[in-house]
């Protein structure tokens, strides 16, 4: 038996063996893993999404079963003329003389037509007979002109509209 008299600005230390305190770590330490994992989840999907392959026509053809229906970028020249019908356009897009069948979803751009190349996102739809596309990026060409070359072709656009006119 200790008979020390105690000093009275000695503030007694909680011991380790209380419930309280090792709960709430337990609670913290779980609270921190589970937020790692959310921001490890969301981390993951963005960079998965944010890379999706591209694949011209006939290496999308050629990998078609190991791409399944994963989503990728599909790249072609429009060779059909595009039908639309009830919020679907269907057309066909060639590389290399390999046709593929595509069913877009949406409204396509302006630019869209027989023709022009474009570079599709989707994938091959369950029975593999066509690309389910739901975005169509219209190719531009690398043409570049002046201005003077500008404002000539519109002059002439012009011209030709006005003569178009009077004959009528």
């Amino acid at each position: 038996m200790e008979l020390t008299p105690r000093d009275e600005t000695e503030v007694p230390r909680p011991s380790r063996g209380r419930v309280g305190s090792s709960s709430r770590r337990w609670v913290a330490g779980t609270v921190i893993g589970v937020l790692l994992a959310v921001m490890g989840v969301l981390v993951y999907k963005g960079l998965s999404e944010a890379t999706l392959y591209f694949r011209t026509a006939d290496e999308a053809v050629a990998e078609k079963d190991s791409l399944g229906t994963r989503r990728f970028r599909l790249e072609g020249k429009v060779v059909a003329e595009p039908v639309e019908q009830d919020g679907t356009v269907t057309f066909e897009v060639e590389h290399q003389g390999v046709a593929v069948p595509v069913h877009h979803t949406g409204s396509p751009p302006e630019m869209f037509k027989q023709g022009i190349p474009v570079v599709l996102e989707g994938h091959w739809d369950e029975s593999g007979e066509f690309f389910a596309s739901d975005h169509i990026l219209v190719k531009h060409d690398e043409k570049y002109e002046s201005q003077d070359d500008y404002d000539k072709r519109m002059s002439e656009a012009d011209d030709d509209t006005s003569s178009g006119d009077g004959g009528g």
